[in-house]
């Protein structure tokens, strides 16, 4: 995570203020979490994580992933991914963690809040390790002579760092959402998914915070 944007929206959303009562009262309550303190503890748990500087997309969820034409029936469909308005250089844990938080949201209702979760589409340990070794394949030539003990020693080692870096995807954009429910003209639920990605922040702070 690139300390510096969460910092920085951390600062903002301490200085924001609220004036309807259903925004008040959610906001209070998020902020009743010590933003501050856990952000502390997030910053010193991914200082302990490894993960390598890559070019990240960001926002790699649903609307963002488009299966090219005709590739629908393919043995190996190609994707494409669009809006890199996100997108720079972070950590590789961040961005495939950001992923897979991806998989509980919806975001094609089109009644308020405009979006659904569903915390049991988080993907599995199999599902992960299927993407983390299809990753690892693809990014490193290297991946295919190693042993299926020192494959799986890094698929492992890659699931707990991209799952620590998950929670720096709830708290990201937790973070913005506050900020965006303050400024933006979207109909969107913005202080409800603030809530609902600090819920998911905390739910699974229980299994890889240490």
């Amino acid at each position: 995570m690139c300390v510096s944007r969460p910092l920085r929206y951390l600062n903002q959303v301490m200085r924001l203020n609220f004036i309807r009562d259903s925004q008040l009262r959610r906001f209070n309550r998020l902020l009743g979490y010590n933003l501050p303190k856990e952000m502390d503890m997030l910053k010193s748990l991914l200082e302990a994580t490894r993960s390598p500087v890559v070019f990240c997309h960001n926002d790699c969820q649903e609307g963002n992933i488009l299966l090219l034409k005709g590739q629908q029936s393919s043995d190996r469909q190609q994707l494409m991914l669009i809006d890199f308005e996100y997108s720079s250089y972070n950590y590789r844990g961040f961005d495939i963690g950001n992923h897979f938080c991806e998989w509980m949201y919806d975001y094609s209702c089109e009644e308020f809040p405009y979006f659904k979760v569903n915390a049991q589409a988080y993907p599995s340990k199999a599902q992960q390790l299927h993407f983390i070794e299809s990753y690892l394949r693809d990014a490193d030539r290297g991946f295919d002579s190693l042993s299926e003990e020192e494959q799986m020693k890094l698929k492992e080692e890659m699931h707990v760092e991209v799952n620590r870096f998950s929670l720096a995807s709830h708290f990201f954009w937790g973070l913005w959402s506050i900020i965006q429910a303050r400024l933006s003209t979207i109909k969107f639920g913005y202080m409800e998914y603030a809530q609902a990605r600090f819920d998911a922040y905390f739910q699974q702070k229980k299994m890889w915070a240490v």
